[in-house]
């Protein structure tokens, strides 16, 4: 193990055990550790476990996890329970009748979001996974997008984004009130190559849809997802696509009129997993099918 790597872990687990008080504080089961199969989640969990903190590791089974995760934790996570949710993924894009979209990702504020409300919450995200992601904080608030500090088991406010305790007795909470959820990342500052290094170093095993290309492991045909990414779901897991998304789509064309403006619901899946605006990928279609009206025509 390199050095970096063991002061990356060094970091996370004084980190981790920095928390506990707070944790404990909030409930009495400790934090909740945010477990998805993925590689961050492996690495988070391990650095938890070895922190010898008071936990409970849970996944969120969205019913659309590929069998390949699913198989994959059961065998080597027994100790994360798994939870089902209310509504499946079918159920819930009939209820909002509408697909999930990048920027309306209700399936995970339903299916995902929604656990550890109450609780100190360990997440596995990382700054250096999205523009986005790295304008978070390795301590937040969930719904807020302000930074703190854990000290002695209170929160700080992180005063100009630096990393100073704020010693005004105004900017501390104390108590974080009902369903509130405190999250902490103790690997925010990782990068791919030391979750690789620190999996490989430690010979565990993960996931065999690393192996098959993938970057990321979630949600099959997740909006966030890249086009490439999605085809290759498609290629080996087209039961879900029809079973599914393919299916939902037909129910809600039927029931609502929605995506009217489509032929068939093969026709909107095929749009929804482009990642492209419907008007435009609808004009390209259509531009298409005249180009090839014309060609045919010229034959004769």
């Amino acid at each position: 193990m390199n050095n970096r790597l063991i002061e990356l872990e060094r970091k996370a687990i004084k980190f981790i055990r920095n928390a506990e008080k707070l944790a404990l504080r909030m409930n009495e089961n400790g934090f909740h550790v945010a477990f998805s199969g993925g590689k961050d989640s492996q690495v988070l969990l391990a650095l938890v476990e070895m922190s010898g903190v008071k936990h409970h590791a849970e996944m969120q089974v969205t019913t659309v996890d590929s069998p390949n995760l699913m198989k994959f934790v059961r065998t080597n996570y027994p100790q994360v329970h798994l939870n089902l949710p209310k509504l499946n993924m079918r159920q819930l894009i009939l209820k909002k009748k509408m697909l999930p979209t990048r920027q309306a990702r209700f399936c995970c504020a339903f299916l995902k979001e929604q656990a550890g409300g109450g609780t100190c919450t360990c997440l596995g995200i990382r700054k250096a996974e999205s523009s986005r992601r790295a304008k978070r904080h390795n301590v937040e608030v969930l719904g807020q997008r302000i930074g703190y500090e854990i000290h002695d088991g209170q929160l700080h406010t992180i005063k100009g984004g630096e990393q100073l305790f704020e010693t005004d007795t105004k900017t501390k909470i104390y108590c974080v009130n009902g369903k509130d959820k405190v999250v902490i990342s103790p690997i925010f500052e990782w990068s791919d190559k030391d979750i690789w290094d620190f999996i490989k170093g430690n010979n565990m095993p993960y996931c065999d849809l690393y192996d098959m290309g993938f970057h990321r492991i979630g949600c099959l045909f997740c909006p966030m997802a890249s086009v490439k990414e999605k085809r290759k779901e498609l290629e080996l897991f087209p039961r879900f696509a029809d079973k599914v998304y393919i299916r939902a789509i037909r129910e809600l064309m039927a029931q609502t009129g929605n995506y009217s403006n489509f032929d068939s619901p093969e026709q909107v899946f095929e749009w929804w997993i482009s990642n492209e605006n419907a008007a435009d990928w609808l004009s390209n279609k259509r531009n298409q099918q005249n180009l090839f009206n014309y060609d045919n025509h010229k034959t004769f």
